[in-house]
């Protein structure tokens, strides 16, 4: 019996729909099905009715259960005794983007950095992304859900972006609030076009058609300094802007939606020290969602 498809089956028997089963594994939904499609094929039996209301047991598939709940059982006792004989150790490697890696996982890594000491811990924050298809990071935090490659997938969270202006020129906010960015003569601050490193920060344009920054740098921090020193008026991701008292976001009921994605090679998924930074990063998610996405 193949333990990896038996704790798929397991999960979604415990919380009946692919989305519930695909979260608290911390793995897509599509991975989850296909898991499960392949112990019925392996056994050449229906475990589960495909409802509209989610999963629903057969009657092979309940006598299945109390299997499925004892190789749990002795699988925990086994990961139990090795996490009590050794603490996490060996390195830690994770790729995201500038901006949240240094404005949100960063301002934060203090608490698992404590409760982990034997941990290597490599963020790596920057204008561009290790590729973890290739294992050059044992996870990455993406702007776009990868779509190749032998790797597990999930939305991580939305987020929103606002426009900023630097809270030293009113003048400015007033000008932004009544008027097209474009016909205020005041410099916009944005990425380079022609380096961009995801297509997803390619957003001027829906702010307003046409928009093209005059004032630009690869770097988000860069911008968020320029807009706050007094250079022009740009778009910000509202985790990295709110609270710097710079900064004025103008327009509040206009809004950019983005997300960020959490992407890890197969072969790591089961390790402790993977899935401990994915809980540790949920939980930190979890409960700055309003921080990510303002009402």
């Amino acid at each position: 019996m193949d333990w990896d498809r038996l704790q798929y089956f397991l999960f979604v028997a415990r919380h009946g729909t692919l989305a519930r089963a695909s979260a608290a594994l911390h793995v897509d939904a599509t991975t989850v099905s296909r898991r499960v499609s392949a112990l019925e094929a392996a056994l050449g039996q229906t475990l589960f009715e495909r409802a509209p209301s989610g999963f629903v047991l057969t009657a092979a598939g309940r006598a299945l259960v109390p299997h499925a709940e004892a190789m749990a059982a002795a699988a925990a006792r086994i990961h139990s005794a090795r996490e009590d004989a050794t603490a996490l150790s060996g390195q830690l490697r994770v790729s995201v983007s500038e901006g949240f890696g240094n404005s949100f996982i960063a301002p934060r890594l203090a608490g698992f950095v404590a409760a982990h000491p034997e941990l290597e811990i490599d963020l790596v924050a920057s204008s561009g992304f290790l590729n973890p298809s290739r294992r050059e990071a044992d996870m990455a935090v993406l702007l776009a859900r990868p779509r190749k490659g032998p790797l597990i997938t999930r939305k991580l969270s939305d987020y929103s972006l606002g426009i900023y202006a630097p809270a030293e020129r009113p003048d400015w906010q007033a000008a932004v609030a009544d008027a097209p960015l474009s016909r205020t003569g005041i410099p916009v601050i944005g990425y380079m076009p022609d380096i961009l490193y995801a297509p997803e920060l390619d957003y001027l344009g829906e702010i307003e058609p046409g928009l093209r920054a005059t004032v630009r740098s690869s770097s988000i921090l860069a911008q968020r300094r320029m807009i706050a020193g007094g250079a022009g008026v740009g778009v910000l991701p509202c985790f990295l802007a709110s609270g710097d008292p710079a900064l004025v976001r103008v327009r509040p009921e206009q809004t950019i939606a983005r997300a960020f994605w959490l992407a890890l090679h197969r072969d790591v998924a089961p390790q402790p020290r993977i899935r401990a930074f994915i809980d540790w990063l949920d939980t930190e998610v979890r409960e700055s969602r309003a921080l990510l996405v303002p009402a």
